[in-house]
């Protein structure tokens, strides 16, 4: 062997082992990088799954829990769509890097179509590398932004798929890994439980709301508080039982064929109170209502239309079954929002029912109560009748037997003008009596006269006195009423405006065929050439209704006017 060729075979054999150290160390470096990335990933993970179980509103876990999946696979954009309780679309999008237009546009894909029905129909993960080759395939919408690469995994709360994770386009393009998959998985477990511990929470928050909401609205109804002050308790308390946008009640009128809202609570919502709705109309209201089977809908209809309401889910229950039907609870949350889950309508069925109850309860003890006060009424009145009317009458007419026995004339005046005191009075215990006959839950025509006499009390600086003789609430129908109030507010406040006048007396007397109402005061009189639009007014009311009317001046000093009119014309 020549010199030269054994020096360069002694050069190769010192060369190999420095070679195998540098392919060894770049390994050893590879795999340390490895370990530390891996050790910074279950890191990550870590702080991950104490983040998202460091709350216990389900909303803010849903967008912790999309916040970390995007973080540890460092995914550019992330959303966790919720399964709807029936298993077959999504019911509710947390994003992370998508706009609102892009949100809108994902909730409303088909049914089972693309990869999100395809994540639906079989939850397992799912890893795609491209998907620009056939994107309508996949179910992206016209305008959505271009999405290559894509990871989904399951979320699951015990046995049940509560929603998936959906990560698309890792930042620096590349593709996603199994370690990515991993990874995700593992967040998703962990989000699983975090689910269930806000539900729970959340559970028996709604539990302690039912139990205080069901204990005051009883209470309220059965110790005699204004019915419309409870209705509006009952309202208030289902949005809060329900953590709802909005709660209304509303109870059936059906000779009308409508819904009366008694009552609603939310932002703004007194603009609906007293509102009618048409039975047909709220077609989800009327189901509930007829069938006594509440409602829960994804997306429901407003109970009124209204351009400026939008609403969400929607849950119906009833107030009442079959011949205790009362009416709906109706409450609804903004747009975009989770549907109300099975245990609250379960806890607002079960709010409905002791609503009900209590409701039958009030409405019965009002029957008796304004039994017993009629009963008190009639007896009230069938004692003024049969004895103080009686002992007048006979004192009145023992009276004018004894004047024709006196002599001296002054006496005899007194002694009739005894006799015309009494006759007032049996006058007025009879208005008394007609009054009593009224039902106090209705204002009758003789309370409404009261009140345009002292609404004038005012405006004329002193209270005229009231005379109101015979059947005004029985044999007075409701037009001829109409027509009594306003030419009797007419005349006061032709008084208060012209007569400068310190007294004034109203009387009304309701004969067998006719009504007559005197207005009289002792002021100015009616002037020569004075406007006389307000006294024409009152002249075609009468001629109106085939009456009279007319005005003069009294000797005395004043003025009088007469308005008459038939109790059997109509206006």
């Amino acid at each position: 062997m020549a010199p030269e060729q054994g020096a360069g075979e002694d050069r190769a054999r010192l060369l190999l082992p420095q070679l195998k150290l540098d392919d060894l160390l770049t390994e050893l470096q590879a795999r340390l990088e490895t370990v530390r990335s891996t050790r910074d990933r279950v890191h990550a993970l870590l702080e991950a799954v104490v983040s998202i179980g460091g709350d216990l509103d389900l909303e803010t876990v849903l967008r912790r829990i999309t916040e970390a999946a995007t973080t540890l696979v460092d995914a550019r954009y992330g959303a966790l769509g919720v399964i709807g309780e029936e298993g077959e679309r999504l019911v509710q999008f947390v994003s992370v890097g998508v706009t609102q237009e892009e949100i809108d546009a994902i909730g409303h894909w088909p049914h089972g179509h693309g990869i999100l029905g395809l994540l639906i129909k079989d939850p397992r993960p799912l890893r795609l590398h491209d998907l620009t080759k056939h994107p309508e395939a996949y179910g992206f919408p016209p305008g959505h932004p271009v999405m290559k690469r894509f990871l989904g995994v399951p979320i699951r709360v015990r046995d049940e798929v509560f929603g998936n994770l959906y990560l698309t386009e890792k930042v620096g393009g590349g593709d996603f890994e199994e370690e990515d998959e991993i990874v995700l998985t593992a967040l998703a477990t962990a989000a699983g439980v975090a689910i269930e511990n806000a539900r729970l929470y959340e559970a028996g928050r709604q539990r302690e709301r039912w139990l205080a909401a069901s204990g005051e609205v009883t209470t309220a109804l059965l110790s005699g508080r204004e019915r419309s002050d409870v209705i509006a308790l009952v309202a208030e308390r289902a949005r809060q039982i329900c953590d709802a946008e909005l709660a209304m009640v509303a109870l059936a009128d059906e000779d009308a064929g409508e819904f009366v809202i008694e009552a609603a609570a939310g932002e703004d919502a007194e603009r609906f109170t007293g509102r009618r709705v048409p039975m047909e109309q709220p077609a989800e209201a009327l189901q509930v209502y007829r069938s006594g089977e509440p409602s829960s809908l994804v997306e429901g209809q407003p109970l009124v239309e209204d351009p400026q309401l939008r609403v969400g889910p929607v849950l119906i229950v009833p107030l009442g079954t079959g011949s205790t039907a009362r009416g709906v609870i109706w409450v609804a949350d903004k747009p975009q929002s989770l549907p109300f889950r099975e245990d609250a309508r379960r806890l607002l069925e079960a709010f409905a029912g002791p609503v009900t109850v209590a409701l039958e309860l009030a409405e019965r003890r009002r029957d008796a109560e304004r039994l017993t006060l009629l009963e008190d009424r009639d007896r009230i009145a069938k004692d003024l009748h049969d004895t103080v009317i009686q002992r007048l009458f006979a004192t009145a007419m023992t009276l004018m037997s004894a004047a024709k026995l006196i002599d001296r004339p002054d006496a005899q005046a007194r002694v009739r003008r005894a006799v015309d005191d009494l006759d007032d009075t049996i006058r007025q215990i009879r208005s008394t009596i007609f009054a009593l006959q009224t039902p106090p839950d209705e204002e009758s025509l003789r309370s409404r006269l009261h009140h345009v006499v002292d609404a004038a009390a005012e405006n004329l600086g002193f209270a005229p006195s009231v005379r109101l003789d015979g059947l005004l609430d029985t044999a007075v129908d409701e037009s001829i009423g109409e027509h009594l109030l306003a030419v009797t507010h007419e005349a006061l406040s032709n008084v208060a405006r012209h007569a400068h006048a310190s007294e004034a007396s109203v009387s009304v007397d309701v004969g067998d065929s006719d009504l007559t109402l005197r207005v009289e005061d002792n002021g100015v009189g009616i002037p020569e050439g004075g406007r006389r639009s307000g006294l024409r007014n009152m002249a075609e009311r009468a001629q109106r209704l085939g009456g009279t009317f007319t005005v003069q001046n009294r000797p005395e000093g004043g003025a009088r006017l007469v308005w008459t009119v038939p109790l059997a014309a109509d206006s």
